[in-house]
């Protein structure tokens, strides 16, 4: 009889990841991740304002949430805050590297319909290939209102047969991202916006634009000897999503009036992959709009805006690379986060995460409240390191902000994978940083 490791997930751990690949499921584009976030946060009790409305004290008290196209800010406001209170904030980002259908996206050959699609930030562009692709986003229509649409498996993007080209596996795979990553969607001729118009439900003539990218279609699962794995698109970055719309849902439910709390918020916004310099972007003014207009609610002037911002502390948490196996190599020769060990510190010299002594020392608080394990990443001092919304809301806030992680193999693929304990660690570890 075969013995149980010690590797397989706890229940609790097994449940949370599988609710991380329904909410996944749910979240083919920012624009769906960002309507089932309200969704449960409206069945958690948080109410929505609307943000061309004018905002009293009684609007910003208590549970509440924000939507701008595809970022949402949501917030537990402890009985009695005041102008003083600090923040305690938990961000991400609900955007995915993926194809984004192009305008005039109609292509056709060799008696083929097919779609034109550009790349949306920094995919594995040969993990795309011969999977059946949904596309998922939001359609504009002439009267001004906009509509979220969601296909089946529809696309795909054949690879070349190895009979016609006979050194690929010696030489390497080389994609054009014009001539080789152009779906396939039907013979003959398919029009690809009458698709998208049946599938939501509105005539083809009142599409004036469109925000549509590809998706596989594989759902999430569980996988390894004892389910110890979780293999799912889009973890970078609805992982931390997840983690962090939980947490501050657990937050927010729990009696916090006795002692004195911060103001819990957590923001998701759009366009992380492409640099966060739009509206709902962290580089934009979403977060910096709302903390102003609740600070204001709550009877703050500036200078008090300061006084509450300089005590306020963010966690930016982004999901980061585990060392791998087969590429050994590639890490730092030391420091090496690995799967199911917890969600990790982020730490860059050039300042490609925002985490300093201070943000560490409150991370690491967090964890151990919550009995988390943690680790730290650092870049191979020869591969370049990327970056997320934390440096950004840093300069733009001046709060002190630490970077933070799930763990993850093959990220931005089309399909990632990271341990199956590690969603709900992070999930504590967001919880009890959100308690303050």
């Amino acid at each position: 009889m075969t013995s149980f490791s010690a590797a397989a997930p706890s229940p609790r751990a097994r449940t949370t990841a599988l609710d991380l690949g329904d909410f996944v499921t749910a979240s083919p584009s920012s624009f769906h991740a960002v309507r089932e976030s309200a969704r449960r946060l409206a069945a958690a009790g948080f109410t929505e304002l609307d943000e061309t409305a004018r905002w009293e004290a009684g609007d910003v008290a208590g549970d509440r949430y924000v939507l701008r196209d595809g970022s949402l800010i949501a917030w537990s406001a402890p009985e009695g805050a005041e102008a003083a209170t600090p923040w305690r904030v938990v961000g991400s980002h609900t955007d995915s590297p993926a194809l984004k259908l192009k305008p005039n996206p109609e292509l056709g050959a060799e008696g083929l319909a097919q779609v034109g699609v550009e790349i949306y930030g920094g995919p594995l562009l040969n993990s795309w290939l011969d999977r059946e692709l949904r596309l998922a986003g939001r359609l504009a229509l002439a009267d001004g209102t906009t509509v979220l649409v969601e296909t089946p498996g529809i696309l795909r993007i054949p690879q070349l047969a190895v009979h016609l080209d006979r050194a690929v596996n010696q030489d390497g795979l080389r994609l054009d991202p014009q001539r080789h990553l152009q779906p396939i969607l039907g013979l003959g001729d398919t029009d690809v916006l009458e698709l998208l118009a049946v599938r939501a439900g509105v005539a083809a003539e009142d599409v004036v634009g469109f925000d549509v990218v590809t998706v596989d279609s594989q759902p999430p699962a569980l996988f390894g000897a004892h389910e110890e794995f979780l293999a799912s698109g889009r973890l970078d970055n609805l992982s931390s999503v997840h983690a962090e719309l939980q947490a501050l849902i657990a937050v927010a439910a729990e009696d916090r009036a006795a002692d004195p709390a911060p103001i819990a918020l957590m923001v998701a916004n759009d366009h992380e992959e492409v640099g966060s310099a739009s509206r709902s972007g962290a580089g934009g003014p979403f977060l910096e709009d709302v903390l102003v207009r609740m600070h204001a609610a709550l009877g703050g002037d500036e200078a008090s805006r300061r006084q509450a911002l300089a005590s306020s502390m963010v966690l930016s948490a982004d999901a980061g690379h585990a060392a791998h196996p087969n590429y050994p190599e590639r890490h730092d020769p030391v420091t090496r986060p690995r799967l199911g060990d917890g969600p990790m510190l982020k730490i860059n010299a050039q300042q490609r995460y925002a985490t300093d002594a201070v943000g560490i020392a409150a991370f690491v608080a967090a964890c151990e409240s919550a009995g988390v394990p943690h680790q730290t990443f650092v870049s191979n001092n020869a591969m370049p390191c990327g970056s997320t919304i934390g440096p950004i809301t840093a300069t733009r806030l001046g709060m002190t902000t630490v970077d933070v992680g799930l763990t993850l193999l093959s990220m931005h693929s089309a399909r990632e994978m990271c341990a199956t304990a590690d969603p709900l660690l992070l999930q504590q570890a967001c919880t009890a940083f959100l308690r303050g």
